[in-house]
């Protein structure tokens, strides 16, 4: 069985989407991360407002397939580069409850990404060394991932 431990939960204000429409690939959106937060046991601190985003593919089995970019800063200062891929899929009228702001109990759908970490800094270097997984909530305001470290 994979063990884990929880690093961090992330919030993260998304206030703009574009939809750039259909293309050969599904339909393709970019959204605006404005910031946001982070906190865990072993490092908080805030998302900077950019640059910092998340394009988004709809494919045509309705997974929405996320591709995120965002800098994280710790509260000592320490700068981080967060980038993660995931998805997000379930049920249409839980999916369309979603695309309208709706407030959704996370077990009727499925939202789950696989972070990657790059820092100079030699206090947080053990996140350019393990394997993470997030499981994720959507709020009209923006998502909220739980994040944890694969042991």
């Amino acid at each position: 069985m994979i063990q884990t431990r929880p690093v961090f939960e992330l919030t993260l204000s998304v206030p703009h989407i574009v939809d750039l429409g259909a293309t050969p690939y599904g339909v393709r959106k970019i959204a605006t991360v404005a910031g946001g937060s982070f906190e865990g046991e072993r490092l908080r601190g805030t998302v900077t407002a950019a640059p910092g985003g998340d394009w988004l593919l709809l494919r045509n089995d309705g997974v929405l397939c996320l591709d995120v970019r965002l800098t994280l800063q710790t509260d000592d200062g320490a700068l981080i580069y967060m980038h993660y891929q995931g998805m997000r899929h379930g049920p249409q009228d839980v999916l369309d409850r979603l695309g309208k702001g709706d407030t959704v109990d996370p077990a009727l759908y499925y939202m789950r990404a696989v972070p990657v970490f790059e820092t100079a800094s030699a206090q947080y270097a053990w996140l350019n060394c393990a394997v993470f997984v997030a499981k994720g909530r959507r709020l009209a305001a923006g998502p909220i991932y739980e994040v944890f470290e694969v042991l």
